[in-house]
């Protein structure tokens, strides 16, 4: 007997579910891929990138065989970029040792490159109903809130214990329903600031709804405060080429493009540390100019002051002694790399620029 709770949330994803080129085939690669993607990252953001990375990569095998250089540059703007080298690397894992098949085992899945507990949960049940609950920060905020939980959520625990308390329900439904309607609810209904709780198919036996606890539900710690970090890169020209480094993939944006520069430590002026940074990054003398722009930038635990300088090379011939790859690159074909966003927001300010006149 289905309990009435999961009856009716079942019968509200029914005829309340958004439709999602994913869901419209749940196959364990479109399952595997949208996943990822949707980790940090809003459905409505998340389905064009979707929709042109299936276009470019329609299988496991195609994703396989791709350059690292065209997969990043098709997630660039999705930010997370060890997301898309995981997902990468899986893929050729999957073709060297699986014969290209994902594997339907929960605790197998998390065995691969960028594959974690919950993704594995999701992959698990959404493609292969297998009766694995998802906990993710939508479930943590309806069942903290329909079952009175005051533990801080931020504490691993509590999504064990949900995962656990959950399992007995999703035996009792088709598990890839159970578990996309609570999270549908969760982004729909039961939202973090102003949840719609007479729209709720949860309402009557939720703690929250019935005590009038909302607002302190769920329980969730302060967030560390997040640090600045200012960092300096240098704009270098050569007749129409700009030039460009690439980032070690064991580095935050690993893989990506950008200016060569790097962080100012606390006793240099930005003129001092691209001093420095070139010549540790590349093996060159420079002379740095003015300034051309400063962009604001945040990352999930920090945020950046990345100040950019014209230069131009006084000795030396640029190595790729910290990065994987050095190329000087004719301004217009720089769309054809993937840069960080940051990067991005430098070349919106450079437009108001002559590159060639920076120096």
């Amino acid at each position: 007997m289905t309990t009435a709770w999961v009856r009716s949330l079942l019968q509200w994803f029914n005829e309340s579910q958004r439709e999602m080129p994913w869901r419209s085939d749940p196959s364990p690669y479109h399952t595997w891929i949208s996943e990822i993607m949707l980790q940090q990252t809003q459905v409505v953001t998340v389905i064009p990138y979707f929709q042109r990375f299936i276009q470019s990569f329609p299988s496991v095998e195609s994703l396989a065989k791709a350059d690292q250089d065209d997969v990043l540059k098709h997630w660039q703007g999705l930010g997370y970029y060890s997301r898309a080298r995981n997902i990468h690397k899986t893929a050729q894992v999957l073709v060297e040792s699986y014969q290209a098949v994902m594997p339907s085992d929960f605790e197998e899945l998390q065995r691969l490159p960028g594959i974690g507990f919950y993704t594995a949960a999701a992959i698990s049940s959404i493609a292969f109903e297998k009766p694995v609950p998802v906990v993710d920060g939508n479930v943590l905020r309806v069942f903290t809130r329909f079952w009175g939980i005051y533990d801080d959520i931020r504490h691993n625990q509590v999504k064990t214990m949900l995962f656990h308390k959950l399992e007995s329900y999703i035996k009792e439904a088709k598990p890839s329903d159970f578990n996309q309607a609570i999270m549908e609810c969760g982004a729909l209904v039961c939202q973090p600031q102003s949840p719609l709780c007479t729209q709720c198919p949860l309402q009557i036996d939720c703690f929250a709804y019935v005590h009038h606890k909302q607002k302190e539900l769920p329980v969730k710690s302060p967030a560390k405060k997040v640090p600045t970090v200012d960092v300096v890169v240098g704009v270098i020209m050569n007749d129409n080429c700009l030039l460009i480094t690439k980032r070690p993939d064991h580095k935050m944006l690993g893989g990506l493009w950008e200016l060569p520069g790097g962080k100012i430590e606390k006793h240099e002026s930005p003129e001092q540390a691209l001093y420095r940074e070139l010549r540790e990054e590349l093996g060159i003398d420079s002379e740095v100019g003015s300034q051309v722009c400063m962009v604001r930038h945040a990352y999930s635990h920090f945020k950046i002051k990345l100040y950019a300088y014209s230069c131009k090379i006084t000795a030396g011939t640029p190595q790729p002694l910290s990065a994987v790859d050095v190329k000087w690159v004719n301004v217009d074909d720089l769309n054809e790399y993937a840069f960080p966003k940051a990067t991005h927001k430098v070349w919106a300010d450079l437009k108001k620029y002559n590159l060639n006149n920076l120096v």
